[in-house]
């Protein structure tokens, strides 16, 4: 796993970062303090390697100052040197022995267990980053497309200092580019070049990166402004258009170059079966996105089920609406053209778009009380995603809030067409980004005493979309939605159930892209721009578009055991505090249910 997907996958704190007891009082023993140890020491070694995670949980300061000066090394002997320290990790952990830990310990354990075992498996198998992402450079993957909105989204600039880290960051833009590009060629010789119209996708994003004058990019642009507001001296905004012009375009320059040679030769087809043992590929990285042994056949005749299921549910709300000829696909485009659904493409209707959601998220606020406790409140921002790389952005996406409070979460979304987004569909979005979604659970994750920094800020898709999507249907339990916005949630519903039949369709049934495409419009009644932009990025990062359905399937039926157990002692604020044990698996998930309902039945009263 290279540097860039471990910090999204995994979860490391700081040297500088005194770390909150883990173990209640009483309950640790000598293997609690000492795999505790371990677990600290994880994270330390992690973060200290990692400094675009130090600086997006806000600890790149004190003796990890140095770091917000960096960026981490993209090279393969960077990768087998992170492969050889995981598996001396990974074997000190297992050498703890579960029989003297407390309860707790065995789940931290397990939990860092199963972390670092996902880690080393790309390389170790493989000798790639990801086998999720397979490609070392595609339209939403590489730093040509990653570093420029990191820069200009979570480095901060409060300070002199701050603004001379930034420049230095520039400057190992460029080296970074170099290093990708040189494992692109070394990987395009073992066949790991995206399909064509990816990489025509990331030329195009790459032309428009490259095209302003140096001094007009957004990351000059960025800086600049950020040191005028905050009154620093100096010309900060020519500054790092120097380092641009000279570093970081000639840099681009070598990899346009290289990307273009490639597209010229890359092998036809859109799924994982073009590469070499992609079958392998494929099945390692359905069971890490999914934390099942589910094969593709069963995650198909799964979402074929769903989205049977969620269709007939659809025609029933579609009929109330007077929506009565076509199919459901038919009567959703209907739907999302009619004019009173529809925000113009304008700034003013932008804005009017994100208004909106922002009214969405404060109106949640209020209705949470009824289904959670100790709720955390850490800010959240609404964002466009930015112009440059809208193209093959994802549609929407959630960045954590930093630990030390100084910067917010960000959910992201993508603007390139409001025609994309109908006014009916926008609250389940944001009920799934924001909250009580990935915001509310990685808010309770994030801010957990009783969870070692390692697991704290850790990510597993099948648990945390799976919870995204289960928040939607708690949204609809609350009265959130009005009207025809119930129509919106099912038919996010339909959506994911349609990831299913898609990804394992291209993937493990060898469908194009247009043909998965025409699958998704049909089915769901998205706009073919959005639904394509979806069906590319599940070509590109493959199994993980299977995460979210799979995940509610989980969420939905463990709590429906729980209050089948539980009867008159079942409550939405105590099933929901299983949030507090962070994320994990779903077998663990399961079991960790299984074990407080058990808890709850031997409580008194």
């Amino acid at each position: 796993m290279d540097r860039r997907q471990f910090l999204a996958s995994s979860g490391l704190a700081t040297l500088a970062f005194a770390a909150e007891p883990v173990f209640a009082a009483g309950t640790a023993s000598a293997a609690d303090a000492k795999l505790h140890g371990l677990l600290d020491a994880v994270f330390q070694d992690g973060i200290a390697r990692s400094p675009e995670f130090a600086t997006s949980l806000g600890v790149d300061k004190g003796k990890l100052a140095h770091l917000r000066s960096e960026l981490s090394p993209a090279t393969a002997a960077e990768r087998r040197a992170d492969l050889a320290r995981n598996q001396r990790w990974l074997g000190e952990i297992k050498a703890v022995k579960a029989d003297g830990l407390s309860e707790a310990g065995k789940r931290h354990r397990a939990l860092a267990v199963y972390q670092l075992e996902q880690r080393t498996l790309p390389a170790e198998r493989f000798d790639i980053g990801s086998v999720q992402r397979p490609y070392p450079i595609f339209q939403q993957g590489g730093a040509y497309f990653e570093t420029p909105d990191f820069l200009t989204s979570q480095h901060p600039v409060e300070s002199t200092g701050d603004a001379d880290a930034y420049l230095s960051r520039l400057s190992a833009f460029a080296r970074v580019l170099d290093e990708d590009t040189a494992e692109q060629r070394a990987q395009a010789a073992r066949g790991f070049v995206a399909p064509g119209w990816s990489l025509d996708l990331t030329l195009g994003q790459m032309a428009k990166l490259r095209s302003p004058a140096a001094a007009e990019s957004t990351m000059a642009r960025y800086l600049g402004e950020k040191a005028k507001a905050k009154g620093l001296a100096g010309e900060w905004q020519a500054k790092a258009a120097r380092i641009i012009e000279s570093e970081v375009y000639p840099a681009l320059d070598r990899q346009v170059a290289l990307m273009t040679d490639l597209r010229r030769n890359t092998p036809a087809g859109d799924g994982v079966w073009r590469l070499k043992r992609g079958d392998e590929i494929y099945a390692a990285a359905l069971a890490q996105a999914t934390t099942t042994a589910m094969t593709p056949d069963e995650v198909h005749a799964a979402g074929l089920e769903q989205v049977a299921d969620i269709s007939a549910k659809l025609d029933v709300i579609l009929k109330e609406a007077g929506l009565t000829q076509g199919s459901v696909g038919d009567r959703l485009t209907e739907l999302n053209k009619r004019p009173e659904q529809v925000y113009p493409n304008t700034t003013e209707g932008r804005k009017a778009l994100i208004d909106s959601l922002n009214a969405g998220i404060a109106d949640m606020w209020q209705r949470l009380p009824k289904a959670f406790a100790d709720i955390p409140r850490q800010p959240l921002e609404i964002r466009r995603v930015p112009e440059e790389i809208q193209d093959g952005a994802s549609n929407g996406y959630y960045n954590r809030a930093s630990l030390d409070g100084t910067r917010p979460a960000i959910y992201w979304i993508n603007l390139k067409d409001n025609g994309d987004w109908p006014k009916y569909s926008l609250p389940a979005l944001t009920y799934h980004e924001g909250v009580p979604g990935h915001h509310l659970q990685n808010s309770y994750s994030q801010l957990s005493g009783d969870l070692p920094m390692l697991l704290r800020n850790m990510f597993l898709s099948a648990y945390g979309e799976g919870w995204a999507l289960y928040a939607e249907q708690l949204a609809d339990e609350l009265g959130a939605y009005n009207g025809i916005e119930r129509a919106g949630y099912l038919q996010s519903f339909l959506f994911r159930a349609a990831r299913l039949v898609v990804d394992t369709g291209i993937h493990h049934k060898g469908w194009s892209r247009e043909q998965a495409t025409d699958y998704m419009v049909a089915t769901t009644g998205f706009a073919r721009p959005r639904s394509q932009r979806e069906v590319e990025r599940y070509c590109t990062q493959i199994g993980q578009a299977c995460s979210y359905k799979i995940g509610h399937m989980a969420w939905v039926k463990q709590r429906e055991k729980a209050q089948a157990a539980l009867g008159d002692k079942f409550s939405l604020p105590w099933f929901h505090e299983v949030l507090k044990d962070g994320v994990m698996p779903l077998s663990m998930f399961e079991a960790r249910i299984d074990e407080r309902v058990q808890q709850r039945l031997a409580m008194k009263g």
